[in-house]
């Protein structure tokens, strides 16, 4: 993620849905060095990730045994599938429909909506590729289209698709349901660190912002030696994710192994992201994730990035800190973390790591 402001690029990439299509091996630029190539098996992960309940949360008869199971998926995995949600299948099939239509459009009719202003200078918000920031990046078998969804004032509805002509519609309505879902979750992480019923929630404030990326992962014809998307964490205080459930590709990182994150139909993925970290103090991880791609199918996922005030700071909680649990991270204003993110995610590193303090 970044913050949203034009900035200056190397070289514009290629659409990647289009590249496929006249190519027999990736592009040298795709290609990892072979030491860094994808397992692109991963591995089954030695337990399920927990399944949370969101309705059980809110439930004073069940609340407690879910908060239970929120605490150790967080824990251990840094996320956890959602179920309970009160979205219905059918409208979810809605939100994914809509994000597949869009990427059948013509070439044509897709760049009307391109993130490059007058084909020059990157933004964030638009169709195409991430940053291209040098001419040594390794880039990613991914296009993507990123909204700003929320603050509502903030919407540019220009680059909202007029096809399918209910992409608006839906992706309004999913808006608004991932908000309940988001204050939800962050009411119950701030009851198990002892905090503030609305300390989180706080952090999410009017000027924060919500971005909504739509990934496509066209089929690659050597999966074994490039990423769908790099291996990363999220820059965000959360992230929701709604996955395609015909094809599997999400890796999660655990102590130097890739486990694949299973495919629950109808469920979301949570994950924690480096703003909450920060914030937590470590408790809440922000999980290291990586997409590989498929020799035969396309892929696709609707994300949906929680990001504070770029004029905030992040910082460790104040009372999360004492003698027996000192300052792990080191304070940083958003908007400066966000450019953070950027640049390391296009070396290959992680942004969090700027930030520890070295015990």
């Amino acid at each position: 993620m970044a913050d949203g402001q034009p900035s200056k690029i190397v070289k514009i990439p290629p659409i990647v849905q289009e590249l496929v299509a006249g190519v027999q091996e990736p592009p040298r630029r795709y290609v990892l060095p072979e030491q860094d190539r994808p397992s692109v098996a991963g591995s089954d992960m030695p337990e399920p990730i927990p399944i949370v309940d969101l309705s059980r949360l809110s439930d004073s008869d069940n609340s407690v045994e879910e908060t239970a199971k929120l605490q150790s998926a967080l824990e251990n995995w840094g996320l956890f599938l959602a179920v309970g949600h009160g979205m219905e299948p059918s409208f979810l099939s809605e939100v994914m429909k809509v994000t597949r239509e869009f990427y059948k459009l013509p070439l044509e009719e897709k760049q009307k909506y391109s993130n490059f202003v007058d084909g020059k200078e990157f933004r964030v918000e638009g169709y195409g590729n991430d940053m291209v920031i040098s001419e040594k990046q390794t880039l990613d078998w991914c296009d993507r289209f990123y909204l700003v969804v929320e603050p509502e004032s903030r919407r540019i509805y220009t680059l909202w698709p007029t096809q399918p002509p209910s992409f608006r519609d839906v992706m309004c309505e999913y808006t608004a349901r991932c908000r309940e879902i988001t204050n939800l979750v962050l009411e119950n992480l701030a009851k198990i660190l002892n905090l503030h019923e609305d300390y989180f929630l706080n952090m999410l404030d009017e000027n924060a912002t919500t971005y909504a990326r739509f990934n496509y992962y066209p089929h690659c014809p050597k999966p074994d030696q490039v990423f769908g998307l790099k291996p990363h964490s999220d820059a965000t205080v959360i992230t929701i994710v709604f996955i395609d459930d015909t094809v599997s590709g999400l890796q999660l990182q655990k102590e130097g192994v890739w486990y694949n994150v299973p495919i629950i139909p109808n469920a979301l993925l949570v994950n924690m992201g480096d703003a909450m970290e920060i914030q937590s103090n470590g408790f809440f991880k922000s999980p290291v994730h990586r997409v590989v791609t498929n020799a035969e199918k396309e892929r696709l996922s609707v994300v949906m990035f929680y990001s504070m005030d770029p004029e905030r700071e992040i910082e460790p909680a104040s009372e999360l800190m004492d003698e027996k649990n000192p300052r792990r991270y080191r304070t940083i204003k958003t908007k400066d973390y966000l450019t953070e993110i950027s640049k390391t995610f296009a070396r290959g590193t992680l942004a969090i790591d700027t930030v520890k303090i070295r015990m």
